[in-house]
């Protein structure tokens, strides 16, 4: 048999196995799974992004802020740094403006801070677009179908950019203590409006949205076409205006700041005493504050300017006092629940009576209003189970960590059957295609 002869079947059986995997794939009645594996790598791909951004922020203000001035620069040279790092030293200088000539390989840093926005963009669209019966519109808060409510999100998003950019380029913007306090205070007004109009959860996420919205067209709007501006003039035989790199400069400076905060807003849908809590907003503004105390901190010893121990202390206070406001005024939950229409063929489904008990017996220790195990004062996540609209509404969740996986109950500490997990399962998978 010739070689040729040998590869045809072998390729054939390939193409067979593969198109068998497809239909299997397509045909799978459990749509949920491949749209939780999709949300997974949206969300996969947001931390990869913002680590390296905000990893190259980071780097980029300590070394700013660390070099020095030597006899040995070049002219127009500001500073340089020698840096060791990977069994290698690094010689770094620093041009306000432009040196002398302009090499070829010049490397742009923007792509990192671009991504990053729109995969938490994406993420945002996934996550609160498509949940957003679930996890933006609190029917209770503010009644408005979901479509309002994803407007709502937008429009304030977009807004946020042009009020913070006014305020820039305003007379305030002149002083950056001046302009630093302006925007505390847009930023703690825009907290308690969202508390307004979205869930606890939306509302921090949001923050965290409207804050990254800001740093990330600083980047696109300003820092970066203002470096362009400044090589474009070098390579025209032109001496670059200063002022071009002075705004990017305070751009830059403003993103260095909120960096902590969003990353808090970030992490915070995985703590309901964060977002679920009565003073939410509040805890949003402190955050703003302890996020530019501890960055004063580092940049203070990143400039070697000492070591500032005092703001250890006040972010340390500052978090107690956020704990303190996540237990002194918990919100009164005593507004009747309503069963959005999404959730509604899961209360319908024969085996709902089945599940309830299984999800009463196994999962409402921890996941109620009062949670009754030991060390859990809250609800995982603000995930209620003990109401019918409460187990309608997260059924998807339900399924997919106490069905389809094993995450729920953790270490399996209420001793939930494989046979209860497939009632779950098959509960889900009925009602979502009724």
């Amino acid at each position: 048999m010739s070689e040729g002869a040998v590869w045809v079947p072998a390729v054939a059986g390939m193409t067979l196995s593969i198109d068998r995997f497809a239909l299997r794939l397509f045909a799978m009645p459990d749509y949920a799974i491949i749209w939780e594996w999709f949300s997974f790598a949206v969300r996969w791909t947001h931390v990869i992004t913002a680590i390296a951004w905000i990893g190259s922020s980071f780097y980029f203000i300590a070394l700013d802020l660390g070099l020095r001035k030597t006899p040995s620069l070049p002219p127009l040279a500001h500073g340089e740094e020698w840096q060791v790092h990977g069994g290698g030293f690094y010689h770094i200088q620093k041009y306000l403006v432009a040196p002398d000539f302009l090499p070829e390989h010049l490397t742009w840093f923007k792509w990192e801070s671009y991504f990053t926005w729109l995969s938490g963009f994406m993420l945002l669209i996934v996550v609160y677009y498509f949940g957003a019966d679930l996890f933006l519109i609190d029917r209770h808060v503010l009644d408005v179908p979901a479509w309002v409510g994803i407007v709502i999100s937008l429009a304030s998003i977009v807004i946020g950019w042009y009020v913070y950019d006014l305020l820039c380029k305003s007379p305030i913007g002149n002083s950056t203590g001046g302009l630093m306090v302006a925007l505390f205070v847009v930023l703690t007004a825009m907290a308690y409006i969202y508390t307004l109009l979205f869930t606890g959860r939306a509302a921090m996420l949001h923050m965290g949205a409207f804050t990254a919205t800001i740093m990330a067209a600083n980047v696109a709007m300003i820092i970066i076409p203002n470096q362009k501006i400044v090589v474009a003039d070098l390579k025209a035989g032109k001496v670059p205006d200063a002022k071009y790199g002075k705004i990017a400069k305070q751009r830059s400076l403003h993103n260095n700041y909120l960096t902590l905060p969003v990353i808090f807003f970030m992490l915070s849908s995985h703590y309901p005493l964060a977002f679920a809590t009565k003073w939410n907003w509040l805890i949003a503004s402190l955050i703003f504050l302890e996020g530019a105390i501890i960055r004063h901190g580092f940049n203070t010893r990143h400039a070697r300017k000492g070591n500032p121990h005092w703001t250890w202390g006040a972010a340390v206070v500052i978090f107690l006092v956020i704990a303190w406001l996540s237990a002194a005024g918990k919100p009164e939950d005593n507004a009747p629940q309503t069963l959005a229409a999404s959730a509604q063929p899961f209360v319908a489904s024969p085996h709902f009576a089945a599940v309830r008990d299984v999800i009463n017996q196994r999962c409402t220790e921890c996941h109620s209003a009062t949670p009754g195990y030991e060390g859990v004062f809250e609800a995982p996540k603000n995930v209620k189970l003990d109401s019918d609209a409460g187990i309608a509404d997260h059924a998807e969740q339900i399924a997919m960590e106490a069905g389809f996986s094993t995450a729920m109950p953790p270490g399996n500490v209420s001793e939930i059957t494989p046979q209860e997990r497939a009632l779950i399962v098959q509960w889900f998978r009925e009602a979502q295609h009724s």
